[in-house]
């Protein structure tokens, strides 16, 4: 563990990416009206959410998520190569498939899966890009 290096500038941005990856993937140009209708919640209802609570709490959580990768990330031979596929193995391997799982349970439609899943994905492989370049 003597070779372990994180970035923590790199991991800051990384949770703020959360916040605007988000806002691109889930706006009206691209998944908002699928996701709003597979999600069956209505504009009603997101304008009555708590938005400090709710954009607090995935800071907090995109935070969390982004040292969780940096540790992993964190030997001084790491680089974007690496970075990018661990990424994609975290986001599409555990974190897409696992929420699969879940959502399968619910009952949830592949449409719901695959526009969570592949936000899901994309995020993790775009920080660990990030963290493996940004050394």
């Amino acid at each position: 563990m003597e070779n372990l290096y994180i970035n923590h500038i790199a991991v800051f941005v990384c949770a703020i990416l959360n916040l605007a990856l988000g806002a691109l993937w889930y706006s009206p140009i691209l998944f908002y009206k699928g996701w709003l209708r597979e999600t069956k919640l209505t504009e009603e209802q997101l304008a009555e959410s708590n938005p400090v609570k709710t954009y607090g709490l995935a800071f907090l959580f995109a935070l969390i998520i982004s040292y969780n990768l940096a540790f992993f990330l964190g030997d001084a031979n790491t680089d974007a190569v690496w970075g990018t596929t661990a990424g994609f193995l975290a986001g599409f391997g555990w974190s897409a498939l696992i929420f699969a799982i879940i959502a399968l349970f619910e009952q949830r439609s592949w449409k719901y899966i695959f526009i969570n899943g592949g936000y899901i994905t994309l995020y993790f492989t775009l920080i660990g890009f990030i963290l493996g370049i940004w050394r």
